[in-house]
């Protein structure tokens, strides 16, 4: 994800609210997130979608570590000629 710029990446509600559609070709553009405030406070952010998958994505893979790591910890893990023997016992068939 691309970094936010404070001066340019933090709005208020009401400023949001009179150029919607200017900020949402913003943050398609520039691939920033849009803070959004109320009140003074932050509220919201809006981001592009594909920047939003990308982030999923990796937190994906690093579930996907945090669980590997977890379960060799707990002794499950299995060698790497274990894997290649079964890769090749199941594409036989």
């Amino acid at each position: 994800m691309h970094k936010i710029q404070l001066d340019e990446d933090i709005q208020p509600l009401s400023e949001f609210r009179s150029k919607v559609a200017f900020y949402f070709d913003k943050v398609k553009k520039t691939k920033r997130p849009l803070i959004i405030t109320q009140n003074g406070k932050s509220s919201a952010i809006l981001l592009d979608v594909a920047e939003y998958q990308s982030i999923i994505d990796k937190i994906d893979v690093l579930e996907d570590i945090r669980l590997a790591e977890e379960q060799i910890k707990q002794g499950m893990e299995i060698s790497h000629k274990e894997v290649k023997k079964r890769f090749v016992k199941k594409f036989q068939r």
